[in-house]
């Protein structure tokens, strides 16, 4: 046994024996801190004796994700969450007021109204009642005590005020409901590593480890010198561990965009995309969808302030304002309501692909028309393991005589199947601009989970750009696809720079 520890020391370099003396004076602890107790230069230098003496069996690691919070705006803790300043207002009204007199009270901005009533009944602090078609807000038992006393997301707020908190020094279900919150907290997640000694390495560093010129090899000079006298010729083992060598490589979710694209390339279609930035009237209003609707909400969308407004074509928008009030000429009543212009204009950042393929309908309004698009997308979205602000969607239509239901199917069947799904099926769903709509599911790992959406365009929709044929559309979110193709479990885990998933993750 000592000749093999012998052999073990002698195939030793310089940095591991460094590396396992400063071990066995520090016990576990991080490779930074071997570092800087062992006087290494860089950090590189202890992760590269640290893998060498891991393969040797000498040393194990460790890692693990830590994640610290921190205000996303300092701004926050300089004044009350919504419900707290919707809480005073129901007091000095005796503890009940109409919802539309809490929207014109000066404490609360016209988007906090929505967001204070749902925490205050999610809180247990008032409930929501009508009567004679008013809607009423009236405080409880637990609103009153909730008066004279700070709730625990108020108090972490105040915490986190004061610096960056980890996760072991918050309460794991108070911080989730500030993530599930916009713009209160941000999260920052942080690999931690560390390194102790084996057995073999407690045995290996107890013994003397003399640290000498090192050389791989025999030498003429050092012969005719002598020098070979003075260093450690390192024995060469032909069995030993060797780093693997990584090319360069594509990014695996930019590996799925090429193949998605050459598989629409394939099926005959046209590649288009726009700007980020459209008006409310494309985003929204050119595919039906009413301005009083949830989505166009500030708490959903991104709005500019530069520039806040973008000009609409008049002939155009007096299309749509008549299909939005009362149909168009179409057998179909509209929403009834009255369309504002100045809402259409509002500049925003695009929450969907969809504006691609409408503004292109409206340019190209007779058929053949066969057409996909892959692009980035913004909603005003709280950051977590499924959600992100900023992500991107796949859209196709194709607009022919006589298109229909079936041809849809059998578009997305094939589609899927090119991507490599074998169990896929179809269902009847729901979608605000299509009619009728369907929902596609893939099987795996035996259940069956849905990955997209599609149908028909409503003559809503198309009526108003001298659409005269069927549009058959359907749509995607590219980041889940990703999820599902690598088996990942957190969306953000895409635009980590996780160096080892990046280099090993497989092409498919």
């Amino acid at each position: 046994m000592v000749r093999v520890k012998d052999k073990i020391i002698e195939e030793l370099s310089n940095a591991e024996k460094k590396f396992l003396m400063t071990l066995k004076e520090l016990g576990e602890t991080s490779p930074e801190e071997v570092m800087k107790s062992g006087k290494f230069s860089k950090l590189v230098e202890v992760m590269n004796a640290a893998s060498w003496l891991q393969s040797k069996k000498l040393v194990m690691m460790s890692e693990r994700v830590k994640n610290y919070y921190s205000l996303a705006k300092k701004q926050t803790a300089t004044k009350d969450l919504p419900e707290r300043r919707a809480l005073r207002i129901l007091k000095k009204n005796r503890g009940i007021l109409k919802v539309q007199e809490l929207k014109r009270s000066s404490k609360l901005k016209p988007n906090e109204v929505q967001l204070a009533v749902g925490w205050m009944k999610r809180k247990g602090w008032a409930t929501i009642s009508k009567k004679e078609g008013k809607t009423l807000i009236e405080i409880t038992e637990r609103g009153k005590q909730a008066m004279d006393s700070k709730g625990e997301d108020e108090k972490l707020i105040e915490q986190l005020a004061k610096g960056e908190l980890s996760e072991d020094d918050v309460n794991s279900e108070v911080i989730k409901t500030l993530m599930s919150r916009q713009d209160i907290v941000k999260e920052r997640s942080m690999v931690l590593r560390s390194v102790k000694l084996t057995d073999l390495g407690k045995e290996i560093s107890s013994m003397p480890l003399k640290i000498k010129e090192q050389m791989s090899q025999l030498t003429p000079e050092l012969l005719q010198t002598g020098k070979w006298k003075d260093v450690e010729l390192r024995r060469y083992d032909v069995g030993t561990f060797a780093p693997k060598i990584y090319s360069g490589a594509v990014h695996p979710m930019q590996r799925l965009i090429h193949k998605i694209r050459d598989i629409f390339l394939s099926m005959g279609f046209t590649e288009i995309e726009t700007d980020f930035i459209h008006s409310c009237f494309w985003n929204m209003d050119a595919l039906f969808i009413p301005q009083d609707h949830p989505a166009r909400d500030a708490q959903d969308t991104f709005y500019l302030k530069k520039p806040g407004r973008l000009k609409i074509n008049e002939t155009t928008a007096k299309k749509i304002k008549d299909m939005h009030e009362h149909g168009g000429d179409l057998p179909s009543i509209g929403w009834r309501y009255r369309w504002d212009v100045k809402e259409a204009e509002r500049a925003i950042l695009r929450t969907h692909t969809t504006v691609n393929t409408i503004r292109y309908l409206s340019e190209h309004p007779n058929p053949p028309v066969k057409v996909f698009s892959i692009g980035r997308v913004f909603r005003r979205e709280a950051l977590d393991s499924t959600h992100l602000p900023e992500f991107q969607q796949i859209e196709g239509i194709v607009m022919e005589e006589k298109a229909n239901l079936r041809m849809l199917i059998g578009i997305l069947t094939e589609f899927y199947k090119k991507l490599g799904f074998e169990k896929i099926r179809i269902r009847p769903g729901y979608f605000p601009y299509t009619e009728p709509s369907l929902e596609v599911e893939i099987q795996l790992g035996g259940k069956w989970l849905e990955y997209g959406g599609a149908g028909i365009f409503r003559p809503e929709v198309t009526h108003p750009f001298g659409v005269k044929h069927p549009v058959l559309a359907w749509g995607l979110g590219l980041e889940r696809l990703v999820m599902l193709r690598y088996g990942l479990k957190d969306i953000r885990s895409l635009y980590f720079n996780d160096i080892d998933w990046l280099k090993n993750a497989p092409y498919i």
